[in-house]
């Protein structure tokens, strides 16, 4: 019943798609309510799932070699219930954030229909065929969704990338799934044998899946589309693009190595050190943006690496056997996938309301916010907690699983050994990442929703509609709810594990302290925010301290560059700032300006500079091909006399 039900709730999906198409006006209700109820059957579905029986469905299709089958099992109902979540909530914040009075409401309301149903698809794919064209469907429908403001030449330029970036992952995984079938001799995601894992066609299948699924999930190097794509598209999109699409990397590289009988120490040492460099690196570029929805495509880097580093724990523990390490490993880091979804969503929406009321995405520009949409504030608040890795919120349930699977790894038996060292980094780096990302927030949330507004539209700013708001509730209460009651999650986790890595064990006892810890800490927080709220209603209006100024004014607030400048400056060795500064000035300048800019290393560094030279040298076939005939019989006489001369000799 499982399949069928989520295989309706995407039919409903591309049904909100169509009904937009066909009557483009007066049916943005229509479309959300479609939209809800596929959502609503889709998640009924994926609860049927959790149980672990797998539940199969064929459907008629006509290509050649291909079945339209779908297979449900925890794991890929684990994945799918985000997607049918965020589809809903998105849909509901739509409602006021992109209203049918603005341009081209009916293209964003059909594409994303179309993104959501294919998506929830790909992750129950049984057929490999069947994978690709769906991966294909959702990477199309997003590059219409990413290019939606056509004038802004930006937004554009973020679309063409992402295509090309979705188009370089697809032919790689047409190379995946061609090698597996040589491999296995079906179009279907069966276990290897043995013998090919162990050959070079298992390693080439893995290298093959760290570049596709790679690329989709926005792990570095292969980030270079994630800022741009998810900072041009619209909130709502962002939110499923960060929450859920980036995910599909994820699922994708834990069902194909979910094949091989045992997977190397050097694959999940790759894995690893993927994940701990994304982390790192994603929250390092993240604390030097200026631009609020660049942050937060940033920090989907950074919690992309924390899932591979929990994964990469994983696959090296139970190389070696041990079961404890390599269970929470792997629970902390498919955990992961449902906390990122969740906060990283809430901030998204939080950040589109700010967005929506200033009509700007430059931090330095807002300001103030929390006395004109204290709800808002709140609920960005929330995330950032949560993704901060603070309890008693989500986000630290599952770095905590990876933090004692780091500890239990170090002191373990297997020391020694460049495995045991990868092990080793790994609580320092997640201890790292969460201090930078608890600084950017520190300085996001402050910049953003504290102070003095810093222009006239923050100072105007209103309340962000209702359903803007309401899509935000539910994301707040899932984050409350894993972090107090996380022991709740153990049984579905252990199945998916089971699953996905072959290794059985129960997570009741080990996540079993954190409910009694996380309950009390609720009631703190719970406290200490209530009697803030009082605090701010009853404290008396004055002006603060103004340090002597007789007048001043909200430039005199420090700025988003100004707060993380001390910790930038530690990575300028990889990430060098673009400075725009003025040459010496007189002594009573009239006025001056300072502008400083984080070109992405990999993309505006590396990639660019080396395509503009191959562009360069490939223009010297303008002069070859000149479309002159007369040239081209040139060429032709001399290839003939050159053929001529060969067969004399």
């Amino acid at each position: 019943m499982s399949a069928q039900l989520i295989v309706l709730g995407a039919l409903l999906c591309f049904a909100s798609a169509l009904v937009s198409l066909v009557v483009p006006r007066r049916t943005q209700v229509l479309t959300a309510v479609i939209q809800v109820s596929g959502g609503i059957i889709g998640l009924a579905g994926c609860i049927a799932g959790f149980r672990g029986a797998g539940a199969a469905l064929r459907l008629p299709w006509q290509v050649p070699m291909g079945v339209a089958a779908v297979r449900v099992d925890a794991l890929s109902a684990f994945f799918a219930a985000p997607v049918f979540l965020l589809g809903v909530l998105g849909a509901v914040y739509a409602e006021r954030y992109w209203p049918s009075s603005k341009p081209r409401a009916a293209y964003v309301r059909c594409f994303f229909g179309i993104a959501t149903g294919a998506l929830s698809l790909v992750l129950v794919a049984a057929n490999t065929l069947f994978f690709v064209a769906l991966w294909e469907i959702v990477a199309l429908a997003c590059f219409f969704l990413v290019g939606t403001d056509t004038a802004d030449a930006d937004a554009r330029g973020a679309a063409w990338l992402y295509l090309a970036a979705s188009h370089i992952a697809t032919l790689t995984l047409f190379g995946l799934v061609t090698l597996l079938h040589s491999a296995t001799g079906t179009w279907s995601f069966v276990p290897l044998s043995r013998a090919v894992a162990s050959s070079d066609t298992g390693s080439a299948l893995f290298w093959l899946a760290i570049v596709a699924f790679g690329i989709k999930a926005g792990m570095m190097p292969f980030h270079v589309w994630l800022p741009a794509a998810h900072a041009a598209a619209p909130t709502h999109v962002s939110a499923v693009m960060s929450g859920v699409v980036i995910k599909m990397g994820i699922y994708g590289l834990v069902r194909v190595l979910s094949l091989y009988p045992a997977v190397p120490d050097w694959m999940g040492g790759t894995v690893l050190t993927l994940g701990i460099i994304s982390s790192i690196l994603g929250v390092a570029f993240a604390l030097a943006q200026h631009d609020l929805k660049r942050l937060l495509a940033y920090h989907s880097i950074e919690n992309i690496g924390i899932i591979l580093a929990g994964l990469g724990v994983g696959y090296i523990a139970r190389g070696h056997g041990l079961v404890m390490i390599a269970m929470l490993g792997f629970a902390g880091g498919l955990l992961h996938v449902w906390n990122h979804g969740l906060f990283k969503a809430l901030l998204f929406f939080g950040a589109g309301s700010a967005i929506h009321a200033t009509h700007t995405r430059e931090i330095d520009r807002m300001g103030g916010l929390a006395r004109r949409m204290p709800m808002v504030a709140a609920g960005f608040l929330t995330g950032a907690v949560a993704i901060s890795g603070l309890p008693p919120l989500n986000g630290f349930v599952s770095e905590w699983l990876i933090y004692v699977a780091g500890f239990k790894a170090v002191v373990g038996p297997m020391r020694g050994g460049w495995a045991w060292l990868l092990l080793l980094a790994v609580v320092p780096a997640l201890a790292l990442t969460g201090a930078l990302a608890l600084a950017c927030f520190v300085k996001a949330f402050g910049a953003v929703f504290l102070g003095n507004p810093r222009t006239r539209e923050a100072a105007e700013a209103g309340q962000a509609p209702a359903s803007m708001r309401l899509a935000m509730v539910p994301l707040v209460l899932a984050c409350v709810a894993i972090g107090v009651v996380p022991v709740a999650l153990a049984p579905l986790l252990s199945r998916i594990v089971a699953i996905a890595s072959g290794v059985s064990m129960s997570l009741v006892t080990t996540l079993a302290p954190l409910q009694r810890i996380a309950a009390p800490m609720a009631f703190v927080l719970a406290i200490t925010v209530s009697a803030l709220v009082i605090r701010l209603r009853r404290a008396p209006r004055t002006v603060t301290w103004d340090c002597g100024y007789a007048r001043p004014t909200a430039r005199m607030q420090y700025s988003s560059s100004s707060t993380a400048r001390t910790l930038v400056a530690f990575f300028a060795w990889v990430m060098p700032p673009s400075v725009h500064a003025p040459g010496q000035l007189p002594l009573f300048p009239a006025e001056a300006a300072l502008s400083t800019h984080m070109p992405d290393t990999v993309l505006d560094r590396g990639l660019l500079p080396a395509l503009r030279r191959l562009q360069r040298i490939a223009g010297i076939a303008h002069y070859i091909q000149s479309g002159r005939v007369q040239l081209y019989l040139v060429y032709l006489g001399v290839t003939l006399l050159a053929l001529l001369v060969w067969s004399l000799r």
